[in-house]
């Protein structure tokens, strides 16, 4: 085994702060913190989720109002040990092109695409650090057969836990963060309804 490289070993023994990332340029590009701890994404990702990013952004972006962006592989600083990097999120934030990262208040949505290698930090860890840290909506896709599932939640306030407020295939219709309207067949190329 070689040696792990000077710049990964943490500043601190509890770890790394949200702040730190900013100053990693060794870091690879998708880096994310989760509870102080350094998440690389290093496998190669599948052409699959990459449409289905891209898909989503252009989809959202095209119906948000005026006012909202649409933001992909971005962090949000959740607080001072996590800073995780959704595949895609929806913000009230004006866009700044030095911005590095992005606050709870100023999220409304944030878009999960499933990978084999992030499904448990997808469908457990991130729901519940979302959640506790405020954000409104929270949508994980699965593959189905190649076909994208939207698992929807919209934030409970009082617990700062979500509530799943459907499971969609072929469509789907919100009202919330803003009236978002999806053919999810035709996230996918090649896929039509």
């Amino acid at each position: 085994m070689t040696a792990v490289p000077e710049w990964m070993r943490p500043p601190r023994p509890e770890g790394w702060l949200a702040d730190d990332l900013d100053h990693l340029p060794q870091a690879p590009r998708h880096t994310e913190l989760i509870d102080g701890a350094l998440v690389f994404m290093l496998s190669p990702q599948r052409s699959w989720h990459a449409r289905i990013v891209t898909a989503l952004v252009l989809s959202l972006a095209e119906q948000a109002p005026a006012g909202i962006e649409v933001e992909r592989e971005m962090t949000i600083r959740l607080d001072e040990w996590n800073r995780p990097e959704p595949d895609v999120l929806v913000t009230t934030a004006p866009y700044d092109p030095d911005r590095t990262c992005y606050t709870p208040e100023q999220v409304l949505l944030v878009v999960e695409v499933v990978s084999p290698e992030s499904a448990h930090r997808d469908r457990t860890v991130k729901l519940r650090k979302y959640a506790e840290a405020g954000i409104g909506h929270y949508w994980r896709v699965e593959d189905e057969g190649g076909s994208p599932v939207v698992h929807a939640y919209e934030l409970d306030g009082p617990t700062l836990s979500y509530a799943p407020t459907g499971i969609h295939r072929q469509e789907l219709c919100s009202s919330a963060p803003f009236p978002i309207k999806l053919d999810l067949n035709r996230l996918v190329p090649g896929r039509r309804s």
